[in-house]
């Protein structure tokens, strides 16, 4: 289970994204900008991926691999590392993301949300 702090920390980057999307139309990670075809600046620890129907992930990868955060476009949440004996697995006992070099899916409850996801920018 997440701490406190981070719960409030995401929770206040959600309600951020929310009110700034009320202004300016969404989080700006989650959409290129339509007049110049440059794709938003994302967190320093973060990887985008393209997703089978055009759907786009985004996920940060802090602390050297211990946890994961999943960046959607209405909330944020943290998975923590699981054992894998392929790639790396990272789940919270309902969500699980799977990686394997440049791929990703992940699934909630054993619905896939996201498939055959390929990184398209990776973190530096």
């Amino acid at each position: 289970m997440p701490d406190r702090s981070f719960r409030l920390r995401a929770a206040a980057a959600v309600a951020a994204c929310v009110a700034w999307a009320g202004m300016a139309g969404g989080c700006s990670w989650f959409r290129s900008e339509p007049s110049t075809g440059v794709e938003p600046k994302l967190p320093a620890d973060a990887v985008a991926y393209k997703c089978d129907q055009n759907k786009r992930l985004v996920v940060r990868y802090p602390s050297g691999g211990k946890y994961a955060v999943v960046m959607l476009p209405d909330r944020e949440f943290r998975l923590d590392a699981v054992a894998s004996a392929s790639g790396a697995r990272y789940g919270n006992g309902r969500t699980t993301l799977s990686t394997k070099g440049d791929e990703a899916s992940l699934e909630d409850q054993g619905n896939l949300l996201f498939a055959n996801c390929e990184a398209v920018s990776a973190k530096k």
